[in-house]
Parts: structure tokens; C-alpha cells; sequence
């Protein structure tokens, strides 16, 4: 087993550093950038207001000797920038090495690796903050979400899984199976307006919070409200997330159980005199919750980093979604780069557990006989 943990493990360099190149290359690509967008706010043209000018990882953009906007005249006509028509080429020059855009992209990309394999990911271009700490600062939403829609998805579609197993075909089975298909097709951020309607001051009813994980004076409170404020603020996030949360897992447990009940080992264990109570939790259980139970860890990272940007930004909860969102919309490199390498790399690590998992369930199973 140590052996084909090491080989998963060296295949994370070649994997994250394609990621990465394919990534970084996309965005050489891609119009408009961090110096257009200081230059759009400079001239007026910018039609956004999540980014701000000042407060930089290279500092002020005034100050210095030709590096004020104007002044120019013509001279920036040629500027290979949307926009710096007019605007000094000694500050737009000064600009890009702010950015680090006076390097070749090779050099750039290089450089980003080198810090990235010591987790140093820089500072924000328009927060000035630094990226691990703007990272960590969103975490606990999105920690919160993942891990109870998770929660809430297994203990629901197991139990749930099990009962239509044994009841295949009835009309339980008939009716839970066209309410899980109705839910799965209906989207998340949908039935979230919904909710807000129904249930958050829009038309009916006003029982729970619009904004935010917690209350303005959660920290007054005594222990007992704190807990109950926390989840009265994630109920409504919840339901819009869990809708669809439910399918894949609920018709995953039931295939399992119909695969395994069909064993021979199982009309053993019933010709032995077993209940059926014994046989299926004493025996198929173990087998068939063998690819659910190696699948959570999976299954916690894909809610905790997927699917929650439009439930964070219609509840104004402030997580890694949706501030993965703004910075692509406000072209802040840093951010971006440093989500996707730390996304990738616990992606890489959560498929190495899937797979010990699977050994740890059902010792029969052995990677090392198996090439990568």
C-alpha cells in the first residue's frame, strides 16, 4: 500500500502543474486584465464597483515622477491597453509592474509555481489582504454549507436507498422515486427564490433571515441561542442546496442493495435460518454501502467547492463561491489561481482517501496488485 501512495502522490506535481499551465494560459488569452480594469476606473469606463483602485500588492499607483495619469498627452495612443489612450506610458509602464505584467509569461508562470509549492499565493490585487487570509476568512461558510448539506444528503438518501431496495417495485418505491427525480430537476437557486418568497419577508411569511451565517449580536448571545441562531440562519440555504442532493446517492444505495441481495451468499445466509433483518444489516450492508461510504469524502468536497455560488450570493453568505466568482469578474489573478491550486490539490487528496477508504472497508481490495 505505501508504494502505490507514493506513486499517487508524485502524479499530484504533473497533475497540478498541468492544471495550472492549461489555467494560466487560458487567462494569457483572455481580453481585459487587472491593468484594463485600473485603467477603465481611471477613465470612468469601468461598470464595476466590487473593485477598487488603490490598495494593490505593488502599492499606490500614484506618486513617483511620471507616474501620474495624465500629462501624457498622446503619448499612450500606441498603448497596447484598452482605454490608455491619452494616459502616460510611464504609468501605465509602472502599472504593469505592479501587476508583474513587465515579465514574460513563462517568467510569471514560473515564479507563481515556485511561491505556490511553499503556499505563498500573494495578496489580493483590489483587497489588499492576502490571499490565504482572504481564503480562510470565507471558509467557514462554505465549511458549513458542504458539511450539513453532506450530512443532511447521506442521512436522508440512505435510510431512503435501503427502504426502496426492500421494497421494489411498490408503490413507495414508485412515488419516492418521482418525488427524487422532480426534486433533482428543479435548480437550487430557483427553489431558493422560492423560499425567499414563502418564507423570508417576500410575500407570505417572514420566519427567517435574509442575510448572513449568523446574527449582528450572535456574539452576546449565551451558547444555547448561538447554536439555534446558526441554524436558523442555514435552514432556508439548506433546503435550496439538499433539493437536489438527494437523487444520485438515494438510487446509488438502492442499486447497491438490489446487486447484492441477488448473491448467492445472501440466499445462503437465508437458508442458515438468518432474519431478514440479520441478512441485510449483517451481511449486505457492509458490501453494498462499500461505494457510498468510500465516496462521502468525495462527495463533502464536490458540495463544499460546487453548486454554492448562486445559494451564497441569493442569501448573502460571503464563501469561497462566490468570492471565487467576483474574482474572475474582477480579473484579481491572485485569488483565482490560488482557489483553483488549493481546490485541485485537496481534490487530489480526497480521491487518494477515496480509494484507501475502500481498502479500509473491504480489506480484499488491494491496490498494490493494480497499476495506477
Amino acid at each position: 500500500m505505501g508504494a502505490y501512495i507514493l506513486r499517487r502522490v508524485l502524479l499530484f506535481v504533473p497533475t497540478l502543474l498541468g492544471i495550472m499551465a492549461v489555467t494560466f494560459a487560458i487567462i494569457q488569452f483572455t481580453p481585459g486584465g487587472p491593468v484594463e480594469r485600473v485603467i477603465a476606473q481611471l477613465t470612468g469606463t469601468d461598470v464595476s464597483a466590487t473593485a477598487r483602485v488603490g490598495g494593490t500588492s505593488g502599492g499606490d499607483f500614484g506618486g513617483g515622477a511620471g507616474a501620474q495619469p495624465g500629462g501624457g498627452g498622446d503619448a499612450g495612443t500606441s498603448s497596447k491597453y484598452r482605454g490608455a489612450q491619452g494616459l502616460d506610458p510611464e504609468f501605465i509602464k509602472q502599472l504593469e509592474k505592479q501587476f508583474g505584467f513587465d515579465k514574460p509569461a513563462y517568467e510569471r508562470f514560473y515564479l507563481m509555481i515556485k511561491n505556490y509549492i511553499r503556499f505563498d499565493f500573494g495578496t489580493s490585487y483590489f483587497r489588499d489582504v492576502s490571499v490565504i487570509d482572504l481564503i480562510i476568512e470565507k471558509m467557514p461558510v462554505s465549511i458549513s454549507l458542504g458539511l450539513w448539506m453532506t450530512l443532511i444528503s447521506y442521512g436522508i438518501s440512505i435510510p431512503l436507498g435501503i427502504r426502496k431496495a426492500i421494497s421494489d417495485g411498490s408503490n413507495f418505491d414508485v412515488w419516492t422515486s418521482s418525488v427524487i427525480v422532480i426534486g433533482y430537476a428543479i435548480p437550487g437557486f430557483l427553489f431558493a427564490v422560492l423560499l425567499i418568497v414563502l418564507f423570508a419577508g417576500g410575500t407570505f411569511f417572514d420566519l427567517f433571515p435574509l442575510r448572513g451565517l449568523t446574527s449582528d449580536n450572535w456574539s452576546e448571545l449565551p451558547l444555547w441561542d448561538k447554536i439555534t441562531d446558526y441554524f436558523w440562519h442555514l435552514t432556508l440555504p439548506m433546503i435550496a442546496m439538499s433539493l437536489s442532493a438527494f437523487a444520485t446517492t438515494t438510487f446509488l444505495t438502492k442499486n447497491s442493495f438490489l446487486d447484492e441481495i441477488k448473491k448467492q451468499y445472501v440466499m445462503t445466509a437465508r437458508a442458515k435460518g438468518l432474519s431478514e433483518r440479520e441478512v441485510l444489516y449483517g451481511h449486505v450492508f457492509r458490501n453494498a454501502m462499500l461505494i457510498i461510504i468510500a465516496g462521502f469524502p468525495g462527495a463533502f468536497i464536490t458540495s463544499f467547492f460546487a453548486g454554492s455560488m448562486l445559494i451564497e450570493t441569493i442569501f448573502s453568505l460571503d464563501g469561497l463561491g462566490l468570492l471565487s466568482f467576483e474574482s474572475i469578474i474582477n480579473r484579481d489573478s491572485p485569488v483565482v489561481f490560488a482557489t483553483l491550486y488549493i481546490f485541485s490539490l485537496m481534490g487530489l487528496v480526497v480521491n487518494l482517501i477515496s480509494d484507501l477508504t475502500y481498502t479500509w472497508i473491504d480489506p480484499r481490495i488491494d491496490f498494490e496488485k493494480r497499476e495506477v
